[in-house]
């Protein structure tokens, strides 16, 4: 199954998307509007919702929630079951869909898969054709599986939605400043703007992303302070 249901998170990324979303979209729409092309005049959050359970959306079931068609290439060509759960999903009336991956300090950025022999194949085989889309090669510093994977299969899902099944969608990626996570302490370190803007380009330099690419117009960088969410009314 494709729907995870989360239930009410207590503290980190999830916790504050799940405010954001349901209490407080203005200051998300705020940051995401002026950067869609052309400019919606409204974000309809789908995912993750109060009355949904906070459910969380991968595999064909996110692809439904946002009732976009993959006929050109479908996911399952394109990657193995048990992929990305995607943190928020959303659709604009212009009919573009936006796909959310929240982070609350920086060591949430590193990620490696665990992916089968058979399944493993597929992502990679994926990569490649990505990264050859991105900068015209299949080659980089590092492999994509390793130590950057998370970010290296949302840049894959973006790759096949937007070119190779021509839908409008745009990779938002929340970056959570100032995050005490008191359940933590020892782990969770607060994060500010300048330092996510660091470890960003440290990594898309490390994986031979350029700063403009053929999907960079498709990512959205958000930085939210949490104590704006604390301070919303």
């Amino acid at each position: 199954m494709g729907r995870h249901v989360e239930g009410i998170a207590q503290a980190g990324s999830r916790k504050w998307l799940q405010v954001l979303v349901n209490d407080h979209s203005e200051l998300l729409n705020a940051q995401i509007v002026p950067r869609l092309y052309p400019v919606p005049s409204n974000i309809d959050w789908v995912s993750p919702l109060r009355e949904d359970d906070y459910a969380e959306y991968s595999d064909d079931d996110f692809v439904r929630r946002l009732g976009i068609s993959l006929d050109r290439r479908p996911l399952g060509e394109f990657w193995p079951e048990c992929g990305p759960h995607w943190d928020g999903l959303a659709k604009t009336d212009k009919g573009q869909s936006l796909l959310v991956e929240a982070k609350s300090h920086v060591g949430e950025l590193i990620s490696t898969t665990g992916a089968g022999e058979r399944s493993l194949a597929k992502i990679r085989s994926s990569l490649v054709e990505t990264k050859r889309h991105i900068h015209r090669s299949s080659e980089s510093a590092v492999d994509w599986t390793i130590g950057v994977y998370q970010y290296a299969n949302r840049l894959a899902h973006l790759y096949l939605l937007n070119q190779l099944n021509k839908e409008s969608v745009f990779l938002v990626l929340l970056c959570l400043l100032n995050d005490k996570d008191r359940q933590k302490p020892d782990t969770h370190v607060p994060t500010t703007a300048a330092e996510w803007e660091s470890v960003i380009t440290y990594q898309e330099r490390l994986m031979g992303i350029r700063q403009r690419h053929p999907l960079s117009d498709r990512i959205i960088h958000v930085y939210i302070d949490v104590n704006d969410i604390k301070g919303s009314k």
